[in-house]
Parts: C-alpha cells; structure tokens; sequence
C-alpha cells in the first residue's frame, strides 16, 4: 500500500476509504480521523501552510509495522488505512487520514487514536510550517 500522496487529502480520498470498507458485514465500527493544517499563530506570523517531506522507503515500513502492531494489540480490529500528505498543505486542508473498522465501535475509536499517536511518534515525515510573509520553521 502507499500511504503517501502529493498535497492535501481530498474528499474522494475519503470516499474511496469508504467504498472500500462499505459492505463488510464483519465491522459493527468505523473511526476516521482527519487531520488538517491550522492557521496557528507564531511569534505573531499566521501559518498558511505546512510543507511536508518524507523518508518514502522508510514510511512504508514504518507504516506497515504500525498496523501490525494496532492489529496484535486489538483483535476486533478489520482494516487500518493511513494516507499522509507530503508536499504543501495550505492551511483548512486536511493533511492526514486514519480510518479504522472493527468489529464494535469502541475498539474502532481507540485503534484509531492509538494509530494517530504511533504515526506521530514513528512516521519519518517532517514539516516545515510557512509564514504569511513567507518565512517558515521547521517542526
């Protein structure tokens, strides 16, 4: 699978998490968590964008141990998709997408934040957030 794609993720993006998982008459839950760009205040600069780089090879590993590691840790887990951004997102996009079935709804929800959590801790994705007068910062 490749979780990366090039900017934000789109609606169809979502659609086609959902088509996939639409049917399965296994999964009693799905969580979806999105994340997207803020226009945060630094040092009084407004963010309008985030810039997202990665290590591609390592992403996919890293990825791929994630899910397997949400899978022993919660057994009523059916399916696990992640799609990251790399390349500019401007702020109001969405810039992540976790989506998590199972068979009851609150293993879904805490599969999917736990998935959240490790892609943040262990994904080699980097972020340079850029200013309103063009300036940026790494993060």
């Amino acid at each position: 699978m490749n979780y990366l794609i090039s900017g934000p993720v789109s609606g169809s993006d979502v659609t086609d998490i959902l088509d996939k998982i639409n049917g399965n008459t296994d999964a009693g839950g799905l969580s979806i968590f999105l994340g997207q760009v803020r226009a945060d205040k630094v040092d009084g600069k407004m963010v309008i964008a985030i810039e997202y780089s990665a290590y591609e090879d390592m992403v996919k590993s890293e990825a791929d141990n994630i899910i397997k590691s949400i899978l022993e840790e919660f057994v009523d887990v059916e399916s696990i998709d992640i799609i990251h951004s790399t390349g500019t997102v401007k702020a109001g996009e969405i810039s992540l997408l976790v989506s998590v079935s199972a068979g009851h709804r609150k293993h879904a929800i805490e599969a999917c934040s736990r998935t959240v959590e490790m892609i943040k801790e262990r994904l080699p994705v980097w972020k340079k957030e850029v200013y309103e007068d063009n300036t940026h910062t790494w993060i």
